[in-house]
Formats: structure tokens, C-alpha cells, sequence
């Protein structure tokens, strides 16, 4: 199967809700009704940061490099990294789930920051993804620390962008 990465846009909008809304009650997702919705749909949108997994029965998976500040102060992170930046909401569609697209979205993700000049990615992973964690590992991320923070416990995860 042939599956594109591409920048989301307006018309994705009620597609990407649609799957965020399918990932709540997952293993470790804490995702609501609230979140995330129309307003980080917009924020990313505004930075032309969010992105999809399309393949022949439309969007299956989705991914953001995000700017959030609270994250980008943690002290964790290494400096020699620098620049660096996030990717959160990813999420790929239940029915495609276990088959491989997680990986595919987080290679394209990374190669989509390397050419935006990052030399890093740090991530927030909440403890009890074990999907996550899982994926996470398998592209040899460091867990360099801990914290609280939206009322969750993470990990905080962080890799050279090569």
C-alpha cells in the first residue's frame, strides 16, 4: 500500500477530529473531548506544522511538531541538541493500528524537522503508553527525565536528529 505524508489543511479538518476522537479511552492516551480540538487543529494549522498520513481510504494517521513552552523549558533536554523542537498528537486511525504506520509517521515527522534545521527531537510520553513507549524505543529515543505536567506523569524522551 502506498501511503503520503503531507501537510494537513483546512479541508482534513473534520477527518483529523474524527481521529483524535478515536484515540480517547486508549492505553495511556488521556485525550478528551476537550483535547485536542478545533483551536489546536488552528494552532497547528497557523504554523503549517500539522501533519497527515494519507493513503488510498483517506487520512489514517496524523502528527504535529508542536511549540509549547512549558515543554521547550524543561531542564532535561541537552543543549548541544539545540535547535530542537516537539512532535505530539500523533495518532494513527484503530483499524490501522499494529501495523507499522507509528513508524512511518515518526520517520517522516523527523525528516520533515531535520529539513526545518532542527539538530533535535524531545518528546513527552505519558508512562502508561505502553504502544508508545514501544514505538518510541524501537527509534532508539534516550529517556532523559520525568515530570508532571496537564495532570499526567511522562516520560521525557529526546534523540539526535541524524
Amino acid at each position: 500500500m502506498e501511503y503520503i505524508f503531507e501537510k494537513a489543511s483546512e479541508a482534513d479538518r473534520d477527518d483529523l477530529l474524527a481521529l483524535y476522537r478515536s484515540q480517547i479511552g486508549h492505553n495511556g492516551c488521556p485525550w478528551t473531548e476537550e483535547y485536542p480540538s478545533d483551536a489546536t487543529i488552528d494552532f497547528d494549522l497557523s504554523r503549517e506544522s500539522l501533519f497527515v498520513l494519507r493513503s488510498g481510504d483517506g487520512i489514517i494517521g496524523a502528527v504535529s511538531i508542536d511549540d509549547d513552552e512549558e515543554v521547550n523549558v524543561l531542564a532535561c533536554w541537552n543543549k548541544e541538541l539545540e535547535p530542537e523542537a516537539e512532535f505530539s498528537r500523533i495518532a494513527v486511525r484503530t483499524d490501522m493500528q499494529g501495523r507499522g504506520i507509528g513508524k512511518i509517521l515518526v520517520r517522516s515527522v523527523m525528516e520533515e524537522m531535520k529539513k526545518r534545521g532542527f539538530r533535535g527531537v524531545h518528546i513527552l510520553v505519558n508512562r502508561y503508553n505502553t504502544a508508545a513507549l514501544k514505538l518510541y524505543d524501537a527509534f532508539d529515543f534516550k529517556n532523559v527525565g520525568e515530570c508532571s505536567m496537564y495532570e499526567q506523569e511522562f516520560y521525557c524522551y529526546e534523540k539526535e536528529l541524524r
